[in-house]
């Protein structure tokens, strides 16, 4: 079976690949041949998974499924949330956007932090969607050279590493994505 993830981020795709049962593909948008930017236009993480998804299908006619994350800092309402990627800006920098939010965090004790992932499923004509939450804290300092985005600060519940300093097995288990991920390939497994 194939089945459009909508992403180009090769990180990602490798992620949810090697979780995924050797039955499901994954087609980027690239092998797809979907080379625009696709709009991220809703004010929630639900609502940009949802909009990714349907853009795919809609437009070529896919099944697909889309994620979307957000870092969520309870001290700071839940910022950086549906904007995470490009909190320090357009650019999407992943040392700037560290850099803002450990700036913002510098005179709190309360550093609590969750990861959302969200992804939306559009599959034999019905969405589903599947959230996976990583509770955590927000470290001082960047820790670790593993992952992308955030996890150099994300220090998860009952862990003595960050989510940088994990090994990619132990990541996968704990994560928001992997938690999203094992949803949505319970759902594959119970209707094959």
């Amino acid at each position: 079976m194939q089945l459009v993830f909508a992403s180009n981020n090769k990180n990602k795709i490798q992620e949810i690949q090697k979780l995924l049962p050797d039955t499901i593909q994954i087609l980027s948008l690239e092998e797809i041949g979907c080379t625009e930017e696709i709009p991220e236009t809703a004010s929630t993480i639900e609502g940009n998974a949802i909009l990714k998804a349907n853009y795919v299908t809609q437009k070529y006619g896919y099944d697909c499924f889309a994620d979307d994350t957000g870092l969520e800092v309870a001290i700071l309402n839940g910022e950086p949330g549906v904007y995470s990627a490009r909190y320090a800006g357009e650019q999407k920098n992943a040392d700037d956007n560290m850099d803002k939010l450990l700036d913002a965090l510098k005179d709190k004790t309360d550093r609590k932090a969750q990861f959302k992932t969200v992804i939306a499923l559009n599959s034999n004509n019905e969405q589903l969607l599947f959230t996976g939450i990583a509770k955590g804290e927000i470290t001082k300092e960047k820790l670790g050279n593993q992952g992308f985005g955030y996890d150099p600060i994300f220090l998860p519940e009952d862990y003595e590493e960050t989510f940088a300093q994990l090994s990619m097995e132990i990541k996968n288990k704990i994560s928001h994505r992997g938690k999203a991920v094992q949803q949505l390939i319970s759902h594959f497994k119970e209707n094959k």
